[in-house]
């Protein structure tokens, strides 16, 4: 449901989505510990000395930890990828005011990798998984995805899936112009063969 909220609007309407990929949830909890110990300590601060001088300093300072605590939040939670029928969106969140979104259609897919690296990366399966892209040949990639693997092969397999589709649509639509071409050719030599032989010339 939040996802669809703050996601949707980047996916176009005949799009089906297969996954949205975040970072690992131990990259959120590194993100959001330190804020949220920091609110919890300036509620013990005011607990502790219930006077107007700490209610004033540890409202300001509950309010910063707050808006720290959401600041890193949008920091993990707006950094995904959106995977779907079509290709992959990459949306990357760089402040309150700046947002950057990358679509990365399968056609344009040179090819997918994932690289899982040291000790935490391996027994919690965590990894960074790239796209390289064909027109550019640039490479978009995000970090501390779970189980890498997976998604490198839902994406090669929508990549098979579009392709086929669009090949069959290609294909398709060939036959279709043959058969215009062929229909047109026949009514053609039908009205030749109606139509009366030119008058003998006369001498």
């Amino acid at each position: 449901m939040l996802d669809a909220f703050l996601f949707g609007r980047h996916v176009e309407a005949d799009e089906k989505v297969s996954r949205i990929v975040h970072a690992h949830w131990l990259l959120g909890i590194k993100y959001l510990l330190v804020p949220a110990v920091s609110f919890l300590l300036a509620v013990l601060v005011l607990y502790s000395h219930p006077t107007r001088f700490f209610f004033y300093l540890t409202s300001l300072w509950s309010v910063l930890s707050l808006v720290w605590l959401m600041r890193n939040f949008c920091d993990y939670y707006l950094d995904v990828w959106i995977i779907t029928d079509q290709g992959v969106i990459s949306l990357e969140w760089l402040g309150w005011f700046h947002r950057q979104s990358t679509r990365v259609l399968y056609s344009d897919v040179q090819g997918v990798s994932h690289e899982t690296h040291g000790i935490a990366g391996t027994f919690l399966r965590f990894g960074t998984v790239s796209i390289e892209k064909v027109s550019t040949g640039t490479t978009v990639s995000l970090e501390s995805v779970p189980r890498p693997k997976l998604v490198e092969t839902l994406i090669l397999r929508n990549r098979e899936a579009y392709l086929h589709s669009k090949n069959m649509h290609n294909s398709k639509h060939v036959q279709e112009i043959l058969s215009e071409i062929v229909s047109h050719e026949i009514q053609l030599r039908s009205v030749q063969k109606k139509a009366p032989p030119p008058p003998a010339p006369t001498l």
